[in-house]
């Protein structure tokens, strides 16, 4: 049992933490790929 504990303990953490900031970046992302495509549109629309 005190050796389950620990391995979570011990992995948990990490994984709890990856996925923190997995879902940190995605949002951060969504914003730079619409900012990216309002860009091409903005260039694309100057080129005309």
């Amino acid at each position: 049992m005190e050796q389950l504990l620990s391995l979570v303990g011990n992995v948990g953490f990490p994984i709890v933490l990856s996925v923190y900031l997995l879902v940190r970046i995605e949002g951060k992302l969504e914003g730079l790929t619409q900012s990216i495509q309002e860009l091409a549109r903005a260039i694309a629309a100057m080129e005309r």
